[in-house]
Order: structure tokens, then C-alpha cells, then sequence
């Protein structure tokens, strides 16, 4: 076994036991106890990974640029706690269910959904990395009774992934891995089943066009909105959106997004409307993710 192997392998079983003690600790005790002491990890891996604010700080200048300097950082120090936010709510998970699951969060616009599955094709949810995504699918299946399916990307740590995983399905949710995605929405499509989909993510130039997104250009894969119009299903925007004023969730389900079949068109329709909602929510939004990495060609790179 070559060094280099043995380090990574190293590596992942001591990332795997720091999220392991990170859930352990955030899973008991009083809520508040929970989230200061996860806005205290979070902070820990802010300084550990410096990049992740240099980029957040980036992006929010790059985006916003019409706001001061005090309420950038107000945005990027929200952006923080609303990661802790969902710490917190993933460590709990198991103790999630009927009786208590409206202690952290409710319906808005339910009947969205409703009418959508009336039509009998599924609904595909465009949802983003806005609030708490973790906990939006968690707690649908639970409130509504209809497990759904959710698209993710493998994480590179395989017993994090599989951590995350079970937390994820605790619920009845399924997963659908990003590499099989179109196949596994199409047949959950099929069974009037719903399925949860990230739709802000950087896309590579073979699969995306761009878009303007906070007047910049933005690659985004137009995958979802064909796979809207084939499969006929309702495109309903869903979010988690942390109230303060409540001190919990409200799961925000939108009228749906008229598709057209113009995938370019839809696509563009779709994250202009994403761009409102995170406008409105500004500091629920993962902004240290690099959203804008894809150039056009020619232009120089942003990060």
C-alpha cells in the first residue's frame, strides 16, 4: 500500500470521525445549546478553510454590489448560521416525526402541491441551496405522507456520504445519484411520485448555457427543464426558509413554472426566479459555493 494511499485513507476516517462527533454533540441537549455550538464548528471550519469566506466574500461583492460593506458581511456571517442551522437540524433527524416536526417548520402553499399531483405526473421540485434543503425533503415526507426522491451528488468522503445518506432516507426519502439522475427522475416521474432537484449549481460548458444570474453570466445545465417538458411534470419552487420571527421553518412551495419546451427559455425563466428569492433571502444562501467558476470563453477566471 503506497503512502499516498494510506494517507488519504487516513484523511477520510479522520473527517469521518470529526462529522461523527459533530452530530453526536449537535443530536442532544436544548436546541439553542445546539445551534450556538454549531455556529462555534462552523466557525472553526471557516478558519481552517479560509477559501470558503474568501469566496462567500467574492461573491456577495460580485452580486450585490449596490450594498454596503456592513451588510455584505452581514450576508456572509448569515450565510454562516444558516449552515449551522442545518447542522443542527440533520443531527436530529432521528428524533424527527409526526408529534414534533411542527416544533421546526410548516407549510406555505401546500396546496401547489396538491393540485400538481393531481395531474398524475410527478412533480419535479427546483429547489436550491437556499435555507435548509437538507431538512425541506426530510420533513415533506413526514408532513405530507408521500416519501419523495432527491438528486444528489456522491460526496468525496464515501463514510460521510453514507452518514448523510441515512439521514437522508430517514424519512422514506429516496436518492437519486447525479450520475443516473435522468433515468431515476424519469421513473419516479412515472409513478406520480416527486422528486427534489438543486438547480443552482456551476455548471460544465458541455452541459450549460449561460445565463445572466445577479448580471452575471452563469452556466447552467438546461437538463432539468427538458426532462420538465418529456416528462410533462409540474415544476413546483420549494424552499426551507428560516423564520426568525417564528424560530422555526416555513416550506415554501410556489405556484408552478410554466414550461414551455424552450429549454434554453425555461431555463432562463426558472433562475430569474431564483434570483428574487435569494434577494429576498439573501443571507440563507450558500454563497461560498463558486457559482460563477464556468467562463465564457476568453474571459479570464473569477476565483
Amino acid at each position: 500500500m503506497s503512502s499516498t494511499l494510506q494517507k488519504s485513507r487516513g484523511s477520510e476516517l479522520l473527517e469521518y470521525a470529526a462529522a461523527r462527533l459533530v452530530v453526536a454533540s449537535l443530536s442532544v441537549g436544548p436546541r439553542r445549546w445546539s445551534e450556538r455550538l454549531a455556529r462555534f464548528y462552523v466557525n472553526l471550519l471557516s478558519r481552517a478553510i479560509p477559501r470558503l469566506r474568501r469566496i462567500a466574500e467574492k461573491n456577495v461583492r460580485m452580486a450585490l454590489p449596490e450594498l454596503g460593506e456592513p451588510e455584505q458581511q452581514r450576508i456572509v456571517e448569515g450565510s454562516f448560521h444558516s449552515i449551522a442551522r442545518i447542522l443542527v437540524a440533520l443531527s436530529r433527524f432521528p428524533d424527527l416525526d409526526d408529534d414534533n416536526i411542527d416544533q421546526w417548520i410548516r407549510y406555505d402553499g401546500f396546496e401547489h402541491f396538491e393540485a400538481a399531483m393531481k395531474e398524475g405526473h410527478g412533480v419535479l421540485f427546483a429547489t436550491a441551496h437556499l435555507g435548509n434543503w437538507e431538512l425541506s425533503a426530510f420533513a415533506h415526507s413526514i408532513l405530507s405522507g408521500k416519501p419523495m426522491h432527491v438528486v444528489v451528488r456522491a460526496l468525496d468522503n464515501p463514510r460521510i456520504d453514507a452518514l448523510v445518506t441515512e439521514r437522508r432516507t430517514m424519512s422514506g426519502n429516496r436518492v437519486i445519484e447525479k450520475r443516473d439522475y435522468a433515468r431515476g427522475i424519469l421513473r419516479a416521474l412515472a409513478h406520480n411520485e416527486a422528486v427534489g432537484v438543486l438547480v443552482d449549481q456551476n455548471s460544465g460548458l458541455r452541459e450549460g448555457i449561460f445565463v445572466e444570474f445577479f448580471g452575471i453570466q452563469a452556466c447552467v445545465a438546461t437538463g432539468f427543464a427538458k426532462l420538465a417538458a418529456h416528462s410533462k411534470a409540474p415544476v413546483i419552487p420549494g424552499f426551507a426558509l428560516w423564520s426568525e420571527t417564528e424560530g422555526r421553518y416555513i416550506l415554501k412551495f410556489y405556484p408552478p413554472i410554466h414550461v414551455t419546451g424552450d429549454a434554453e427559455a425555461d431555463t432562463r425563466r426558472l433562475h430569474a426566479h431564483l434570483e428574487s428569492l435569494i434577494r429576498q433571502y439573501p443571507d440563507q444562501w450558500l454563497w461560498m459555493h463558486r457559482r460563477w467558476k464556468t467562463r465564457p470563453p476568453g474571459e479570464p477566471p473569477i476565483y
